[in-house]
């Protein structure tokens, strides 16, 4: 994955208060602010962030490349909302505290959060741009919204003279019901970092449902490892049982077809004297004809004595 030192640049001027996101600007940038971190980190755990606000009486730096969530959150807790933006000079303070990062091996660039007019002209951020562009810095613009065709037309004039072969990318997304973070999972901001984009709206995988994604179950495994290697280990019981049950390819059920009968098959069922044939108890030695008459004699001769 790739090793990058990231600045997150936050909107915090008097626009930020709008609720025409869930449940407001603010609050939006907050959620979105996270993903971004755990995406990055999850990428790369080597990869570190950074914070820092562009609005009041001037940028702040909030946080310095980390790798510690709690810092991040802690630097959106202490933030206040005020003023107006200072886009240009946010964006050269980021630079520098990218500069001087302490891991030199890392890709530069810079996230923006931006939901308010720029004061600064087109001509000045041309200049920014390829500026930052000289020094291998990537900046994406995350514009979200109420944006004036003005604003919309110096950020496409910015991305135009600061586009590389590491991108750098405008993601412009309008206000709705969504939440500004579950826009993002599909733009190329947070494609390539270990968040695979998610199916758009109206289509479907192979399976036609749209619901999951293009995850396995329709859940992030980046979001809940131990739900989806439950998920995951609990499929392949079931296939293993399955396959153990299914009886062998080819084998048939066992049928008397094939067993030879006791005494052949055109054996009648008596024999000639009545009784049953292919008995297999011992035949019975009946006496003779002869016997007979010996012992009918052996008898009267007895009774002519006595």
């Amino acid at each position: 994955m790739v090793l990058e030192a990231t600045m997150i640049v936050v909107d915090n001027s008097e626009s930020s208060r709008n609720g025409d996101y869930v449940p407001s600007r603010w609050e939006a940038q907050s959620n979105a602010v996270n993903m971004i971190f755990s995406a990055k980190t999850q990428a790369n755990p080597e990869s570190a962030v950074g914070l820092m606000n562009m609005a009041g009486k001037g940028p702040e730096v909030l946080v310095t490349l980390t790798t510690d969530i709690g810092k991040v959150l802690d630097g959106m807790h202490r933030t206040k909302i005020r003023g107006r933006t200072h886009l240009a000079t946010a964006i050269q303070v980021a630079g520098l505290a990218l500069k001087h990062r302490q891991n030199k091996s890392q890709r530069q660039r810079i996230i923006v959060f931006t939901c308010s007019p720029i004061d600064e002209d087109e001509k000045t951020l041309v200049m920014l741009a390829k500026k930052m562009k000289k020094n291998n810095v990537s900046i994406d613009f995350i514009a979200f919204g109420d944006l004036d065709p003005e604003v919309t037309k110096k950020l496409e004039a910015f991305n135009e003279n600061i586009k590389g072969g590491d991108g750098s990318h405008l993601e412009i997304i309008p206000p709705g019901p969504s939440l500004l973070s579950d826009h993002l999972i599909s733009t190329p901001i947070l494609a390539g970092d270990g968040v695979a984009p998610r199916t758009g709206e109206g289509e479907s995988g192979p399976g036609g449902d749209a619901s999951g994604g293009d995850f396995d179950f329709g859940v992030d495994p980046s979001t809940d490892p131990d739900l989806a290697l439950a998920l995951r280990m609990s499929m392949e019981e079931e296939k293993a049982r399955q396959e153990k049950e299914k009886p062998a390819e080819g084998g048939k059920e066992p049928t008397l077809e094939g067993i030879p009968e006791e005494g052949g098959e055109n054996q009648p069922l008596l024999g000639a004297d009545g009784e049953a044939s292919g008995s297999v108890d011992a035949p019975v030695n009946k006496p003779n004809e002869e016997e007979k008459k010996d012992k009918e004699h052996e008898g009267m001769d007895r009774m002519d004595t006595s």
